[in-house]
């Protein structure tokens, strides 16, 4: 039976729907999925939505991507994603969370993290330590070193770039952010000229199968180890990367919260546990990439969102070009 999305959500706003009786519910709307926070726990239930690299519109689907984050995201906090639990229909209009019926939808059953050892709190209060980086650069390596490595060549790895560029600058484009045309012509222009370090990383099989959305709030430094949650689920392909370029996109959205330094430092630390220094002239290759696709991102987002909202879109977007404007320069210093 197919149940209204504003039926569901009135029913996990209500702390008598759930077995643990909460004092409270507070819902968190994102891009992909509403989040329900009780007083331990967090339920996670995917929108519907279809985009053209992915697809959640069916039960089905929700289903087997729910399964897939509580699988991903144990890599790196199996003590935080619990279990994958259905919201049922009892009877005509009963709805049940985890209980008998017809299974209507699936939410993700997470224990909920302390927010004040979040990466991006501990920024802004000034609290983040230096073993805390280290920490976290020796569970990344770990992480890293237990999967398996992709059998790509330097070609086929390039290519994956030059495909994104290329989105990134017909995207751009066609949003009216010129100067996005420079900043993506140059990295196409980088890809060709050192092909040689792109190369080098796939033959010596720094590629990966990652994270996939390695940002600050993202990261938990709950003893006794930093946990990561929230991973891009709905697309290995995305996953796949080089784990420099990884550690760079930690870094670089650390400067974008105003904390340049401690990005640097994790780098620098991730690179002496990892024993891992690519040049640092394709490092900042993997910023000024990374920083122009989240640009892309979030200007995309102006086609479905209410146009209050798109003026802080677009600051946040030109804050990403201005990053990947600092980095192209730098890569083009050789």
């Amino acid at each position: 039976m197919d149940v209204p999305l504003k039926v569901k959500l009135a029913f996990l706003l209500r702390p008598e729907s759930y077995p643990d009786r909460p004092t409270r519910v507070k819902a968190i709307e994102t891009h992909l999925a509403w989040v329900f926070l009780t007083d331990r726990f967090a339920y996670k239930l995917k929108k519907p939505a279809r985009y053209p690299y992915l697809d959640f519109s069916t039960v089905a689907a929700r289903r087997f991507y729910c399964r897939e984050e509580l699988r991903l995201n144990r890599r790196l906090a199996p003590d935080v994603y619990l279990a994958v639990i259905p919201l049922t229909l009892k009877g005509l209009s009963e709805l049940v969370l985890d209980g008998p019926g017809e299974s209507i939808d699936f939410l993700v059953w997470m224990r909920r993290l302390p927010q004040d050892r979040m990466l991006d709190r501990l920024l802004a209060q000034r609290r983040l330590e230096e073993r805390q980086l280290k920490a976290l650069a020796w569970v990344l390596k770990d992480f890293y070193g237990a999967g398996a490595q992709q059998d790509w060549d330097g070609e086929g790895y390039r290519s994956r770039y030059r495909e994104a560029i290329l989105t990134n600058l017909r995207e751009l484009r066609s949003l009216g952010f010129k100067n996005g045309t420079a900043l993506c012509e140059a990295q196409l222009e980088f890809l060709e000229r050192r092909a040689d370090w792109f190369d080098a990383r796939a033959a010596a099989g720094r590629i990966v199968e990652g994270h996939g959305d390695l940002r600050p709030e993202h990261v938990c430094f709950e003893p006794p180890w930093p946990k990561v949650i929230d991973c891009l689920e709905f697309s290995r392909e995305l996953r796949l990367l080089d784990s420099a370029d990884e550690a760079a996109y930690l870094a670089l959205e650390c400067q974008y919260l105003g904390y340049a330094e401690a990005g640097r430092r994790f780098l620098e630390l991730y690179a002496q546990v990892a024993r891992d220094v690519p040049p640092p002239r394709l490092l900042d290759f993997y910023l000024a990439y990374r920083a122009t696709l989240r640009a892309r991102l979030l200007l995309s987002r102006i086609r479905e969102s209410a146009a209050s909202v798109w003026p802080r879109l677009r600051r946040r977007a030109a804050r990403y070009l201005e990053l990947a404007s600092g980095y192209t320069r730098r890569m083009q210093a050789d």
